[in-house]
Parts: C-alpha cells; sequence; structure tokens
C-alpha cells in the first residue's frame, strides 16, 4: 500500500460523499453522558468531527489571500485525554517576504454536564496563549478551562496566510480516533493545485465547479471604488468517518509522517490572456533560493577569524582525514549548542565563534569554513530532522536544520559538530532523516544518503557460573560501537558510577553489580567498554532436583516488541545494528546437563536481518555465540510479518533453557 496519493485538482472525481451534518453548538447530553467510544474502548478522547474550508478574498495591492476556517469538536473519555484540552496550533513565521500567517480564535468553549444541566465555559482572551517556537514557526495554544472525565470541548479559528503556493495541511487522523472530517477547498479557476494525500486512510473526493463573484476597492485617482471581479472557483470536497487511532508503536521515526492528511501545492497559475506559468518548483531551485539568502550563502564566505587556531591545529603530514577529525574534534570541544534549530544564522558565524556559542547553523557554518581553509572539500548539507518530518514537495519549510559533508576520496564523511557525542559519520540521532540535499559553491545542490551503511555493533563477552543454590554470578565485558557508542556517551557520559551500576541492576531485574568500571568515553578512537562482576539470584529457576535456566540469562528478549497484528507504517530501527553475545556458562558441582538448546539459524527475506545461535558444552561448561544483525535501518511494512515473526523466532530462542540434573 502507497503511503502517498496524488490528486489532480482538475480532473472529476465520482465517488459518493458521506452525509453526515455535524455542527459546533449542538452539544447532546448522550454525547457529555458517553463513557467510552463505541468502537474503541480505549481511547483516552476522540474527535467527533473535524472540519475546515479554505477560501480565497481579493484585494487589489496583494491579489487573492487564502484563509483557512477550522471547527473541531473533541470528546474526553479519561484523564490521559487531557492534553487535547491544551490546543496548539502551528502556524508559519519565516517568510522573507510576505506578512506572518496569522491564527483568530473565533470561538472555543468547555461543555460539562452538571447534574441535569449542560454548562458551557468560555475561553477567555488569558488561556490563549502565543509562543515562538524558532524563527520559522510559532504557536497558538489554547488552554480549555473546567475541563473533566466526559467533557466536550469545542474550537473554531480562522488561519490566513498571503502564501497561496501552499495551503495548510488538513490532518484527519491522529493517535485518537476521528469519527468524522470534512475538508472544502474553493479555489479560483486561476489556480492550479496538486493535492496529496498522506498516509493510509483515503477519503472520499468530489469535485464542482461553480460561477462566483467578489467585491473589492479600487483606487482611482485620489478616490475608491468598489469593483466586481466575476469567476468560476473549484470546489473540491474530501470527507471520511470512523477513522481509527494510529498508535505509536515500537521503533518508529516520527508519527506524524504517517498520519492521514491532505496537503496542496500550488501547480500552475492561469490567468485569462496570459500564458498559464508552472509554479511548481524543484529541490534545486529551493536550494538555490536558501543559498542566495545573506544568512547562508554570504556567513559561508566569512573567512580567517579562527586563522589563528587553525594554524595550530594543522601540521604537515596531516592526511585528509587527520585534518577532518583535528578541525571536528577542535568546533565539537570550543563551541557550545544553544540548542536552536534552523538552516540561517543568527548573530553571525564571527560574533558565535568569539562567544562560543551558537546555532546548528553557526556552528556548522564554522566547521566547513575551518575545514575549506584547512584544504579539505567540504559543502554544507540541508536537512529534516526527524521531528521534523519528511517532505510532500519541494518547499523551504521542510528543511531545518544544516551540518557538513567532507570529502575523503571518494568517501563523504557527514558532520555535525553541535553534539558533543557526535564522531565523523556518526551523527545525532535527530539528523538521521532519510536524505538531505548538499550545495555545492555555486548553489547547484544534490541528493545525499544520510543513513548509516555499516552495522554498529555491541559486543557482550560473559564468564558465569552458578552454584548449588541457583545463584549465578560472574564478570562481563560489554563493548558499545559506532553509533551504540554514540548513544552511550550521549546519555551517560558525565553520570556517577554509582548511577551507572544502578541502572544496570535495575535494567536486569534486581542483579548486584561490583568492581563497575567503564573505559574511552571521551576517545572515540575505540569503543565504549563496560566491565563488571555481578550476581545474580532469580536467573535459574529449581524445581525437585533440577534446574533451568536461559544460556543468555538475563539478557534474554522475553517480549515479542512487534505484537499488532498489521502495522500500517514502517518499522524504524534508527540504525544497523548487530548484538554479539559469546557466554561461558559453568555449571554447579553435582550436576549433569539433561537438554540443551540446538543450534538454530534464522533470516528474514531480502537479507533484512538474521540470527545465528550457536551452542555446545565441554564437560561441566556450556559455551554459547549468538548473533542478530538488524541489516537495514528502516524496514517497510510490507515485510511487517516476517518481522514479527523473525523477532517470535528470537525470543522463543532466547527464552529456552537449559536443564541441569542433580547426581
Amino acid at each position: 500500500m502507497k503511503l502517498t496519493f496524488l490528486i489532480c485538482l482538475g480532473i472529476l472525481f465520482g465517488s459518493h460523499a458521506v452525509a453526515q451534518k455535524q455542527a459546533l453548538g449542538k452539544v447532546k447530553k448522550e454525547e457529555l453522558m458517553e463513557k467510552v467510544h463505541p468502537k474503541d474502548s480505549s481511547a483516552a478522547a476522540a474527535i467527533i468531527f473535524k472540519k475546515a474550508k479554505t477560501t480565497y478574498t481579493y484585494y487589489e495591492q496583494s491579489g487573492f489571500v487564502s484563509s483557512t476556517d477550522f471547527e473541531i469538536k473533541i470528546k474526553i473519555y479519561k484523564k490521559e485525554g487531557f492534553s487535547w484540552a491544551n490546543f496548539e496550533i502551528p502556524y508559519y513565521v519565516g517568510y522573507q517576504t510576505l506578512n506572518d500567517e496569522y491564527v483568530d480564535i473565533i470561538s472555543a468553549y468547555t461543555y460539562n454536564l452538571e447534574g441535569d444541566n449542560i454548562t458551557k465555559d468560555k475561553v477567555v482572551s488569558q488561556s490563549k496563549f502565543k509562543q515562538t517556537v524558532n524563527e520559522y514557526w510559532a504557536k497558538q495554544t489554547i488552554a480549555f478551562p473546567n475541563v473533566k472525565v466526559g467533557s466536550i470541548i469545542e474550537l473554531k479559528y480562522k488561519l490566513k496566510s498571503e502564501n497561496i503556493s501552499v495551503l495548510p495541511d488538513f490532518q484527519y487522523q491522529y493517535d485518537i480516533p476521528v469519527n468524522f472530517a470534512e475538508y472544502t477547498t474553493e479555489i479560483p479557476e486561476f489556480y492550479l493545485y496538486k493535492g496529496m494525500l498522506r498516509g493510509y486512510v483515503k477519503p472520499e473526493i468530489t469535485y464542482d465547479v461553480e460561477p462566483t463573484s467578489q467585491s473589492f476597492s479600487s483606487k482611482l485617482d485620489k478616490a475608491y471604488a468598489n469593483k466586481i471581479l466575476t469567476y468560476n472557483q473549484i470546489v473540491t470536497n474530501y470527507k471520511a468517518k470512523d477513522i481509527p487511532a494510529l498508535k505509536e508503536e515500537e521503533y518508529v521515526n516520527h508519527m506524524q509522517n504517517y498520519y492521514a492528511k491532505i496537503v496542496h501545492e500550488l501547480e500552475l497559475i492561469r490567468y485569462p490572456e496570459e500564458e498559464p506559468k508552472p509554479i511548481s518548483t524543484t529541490w534545486e531551485k529551493v536550494v538555490e533560493s536558501i543559498y542566495k539568502e545573506e544568512r547562508f550563502g554570504k556567513e559561508l564566505k566569512e573567512t580567517n577569524y579562527h586563522f589563528d587556531d587553525l594554524r595550530l591545529l594543522i601540521k604537515k603530514d596531516f592526511t585528509t582525514k587527520d585534518k577532518i577529525t583535528a578541525v571536528f574534534n577542535f568546533v565539537k570541544s570550543r563551541m557550545n549548542w544553544d540548542e536552536k534549530y534552523g538552516y540561517y544564522t543568527h548573530k553571525g558565524v564571527i560574533k558565535a565563534y568569539q562567544d562560543k556559542v551558537g546555532n546548528v547553523a553557526e556552528i556548522n557554518f564554522i566547521l566547513l569554513s575551518m575545514l575549506k581553509l584547512a584544504g579539505v572539500e567540504a559543502y554544507p548539507v540541508l536537512i529534516s530532522t526527524r521531528e521534523n518530518g519528511l517532505a510532500f514537495f519541494p518547499n523551504k519549510s521542510i528543511f531545518n536544520y544544516v551540518i557538513v559533508a567532507a570529502v575523503d576520496g571518494q568517501e563523504n564523511i557527514l558532520l555535525d559538530a553541535t553534539d558533543k557525542s557526535a564522531d565523523l559519520n556518526i551523527l545525532p540521532i535527530r539528523d538521521l532523516n532519510t536524505s538531505g540535499r548538499m550545495i555545492q559553491d555555486n548553489g547547484a545542490s544534490s541528493e545525499i544518503d544520510l543513513m548509516p551503511k555499516s552495522n554498529s555493533k555491541e559486543v557482550l563477552n560473559m564468564m558465569a557460573q552458578i552454584d548449588t543454590q541457583g545463584k549465578v554470578s560472574g564478570k562481563i565485558r560489554h563493548q558499545y560501537f559506532d553509533y551504540n557508542a554514540y548513544l552511550y556517551r550521549a546519555n551517560y557520559n558525565g553520570m556517577a558510577k554509582q548511577s551507572l551500576m544502578e541502572r544496570l541492576e535495575k535494567k536486569y531485574n534486581g542483579i548486584e553489580i561490583q568492581e563497575y568500571d567503564v573505559q574511552n568515553n571521551y576517545d572515540f578512537t575505540k569503543p565504549i567498554i563496560e566491565n563488571y562482576a555481578f550476581e545474580a539470584t532469580n536467573s535459574v529457576e529449581i524445581i525437585g532436583n533440577k534446574m533451568y535456566v536461559s544460556p543468555l540469562l538475563f539478557f534474554a528478549l522475553e517480549q515479542n516488541p512487534f505484537k499488532s497484528e498489521v502495522r500500517e507504517y514502517p518499522v524504524d530501527f534508527g540504525f544497523p545494528n548487530q548484538d554479539k553475545f559469546n557466554v561461558s556458562l559453568t555449571i554447579p558441582e553435582g550436576y549433569t546437563i539433561e537438554t540443551i538448546p540446538q543450534p538454530k539459524a534464522i533470516a528474514m527475506p531480502d537479507g533484512l536481518a538474521n540470527f545465528k545461535y550457536n551452542i555446545s558444552n565441554t564437560e561441566n561448561v556450556i559455551q554459547l555465540t549468538y548473533a542478530v544483525d538488524i541489516n537495514k535501518a528502516i524496514i517497510n511494512a510490507d515485510y511487517y510479518d516476517a518481522l514479527k515473526n523473525f523477532f517470535k523466532e528470537l525470543v522463543n530462542k532466547q527464552t529456552e533453557k537449559i536443564v541441569l540434573k542433580k547426581g
């Protein structure tokens, strides 16, 4: 099943619309008394209906401006649904030549049933908050009053925009059920849009052409006169009902990539008596326009402010890789990220370098400049972070971040100096979002893959003994490579030893940790290595004169993380990985091995994943070598059944017991 469907808005769709009338202000006692959603008893809340309508108004000076009216009615079933009472509306404020988008809250109410009476609480102005998210986006939050289990909240608002090249997204699927959704666009015949349906729930679509007219004020000399503009408008209506909740499961990128929604891009302008003007842009044009901005292209040309520091870094016998490593580590150490995203500088690279603090663009532009001055071929790479989502079509707003690609021979080495735990070709996890656009010195660009190519390893070596009481004691050497080392450093560097020990004791079901040591926290040329001794009193089950124990002890995966019958979006492991265990387990004196698991190997189709389980014994010592490889970071939903079965077999094998018999 495809994730994105294209709609040409100049083609008639002859489908039967979903017949359903919904209106704000008509709250019934039956709705307030409803205890659970009739089709999803687990729902904490539900959208009774969501409607929107996009229309156009003509102004002589600015031309057509779009506005979209939204209406939404939500039922709260459980306390977990209270988050919907703080309703957020994002809007774009990053235009260079247009005014910011504008949100107008028309009405907002909370309804409750008090005894036999319906009460109605209005949202007052003090409960409406505007907040800047970054230099491109802002949001308005509406805090609904007196919300409790059983409440219904209603909201009506208008979103105005001078940018008619894209329309507001209409999302009609969430992590709660949606009973009914409807979106209508009334688009002047002069504009042809490409509509796209994202997700797995297709609405019913109808189309019509209607004559219409607008009056507007026109300035004639020093006076104003009313004029009438007559034209046809293309009316497209989308309806859907009983849309199930799309709930987050294990191993997902960002749910906003997968919820059903309708998006529009302006494709063609066709004014009377003029040649049609194609509007749809390309990634090359989008990147070129970003490159031309002073806070991007001009900042890339700033040099020499770091010359004295660079001269001390670079030695005559350095290879290209040596230069990249030295410059990257210097910038990463010197600069501190202010946690602000974006691809434009704020205070400029020179000021940021002096302050030792900057945003994403400033820090990575400093890195880029120093690499180039050191004689390394390097380029900026525009990306969208995982949280920011994936692009439907070429547009500026999808980018929210910039990193660096340094060239060493035939290899592009990806770098992000904002993260102290990052390394060469080890980007922060937030950056791993399929692909970016690498920009050449002349502003031309090309796609570049962001995803890791090789498996990041975890290798665990364990030597352990079981005593006659079933207590297991031993020593462990745990190595973390590449992205696994990055995650360790990002999460645990700087943590006290006692806290690290307590973390392991909690993670592994109450084992006792002693003699803990960790190596290479800040030596990025080597893996992270944890060494520790342990004692476990609940890893062995004793029944009569027999012991039952998994050779993986407390490392065994006991449950399949994939429980759903179906999955409509990809499984995202973040990066390819390998887990490898080498176990030597000595059985207690006076016991013999009655049964031992059999070796096994399983592989998924197309080499997506595999595991190998080899076990043997020599007298009283059991040797296990076990490895699991996830060879692709993102596995399409088409393979979900195979992946679920793979993990079922994996769990079964990991939890399989050795049986030891006394005597």
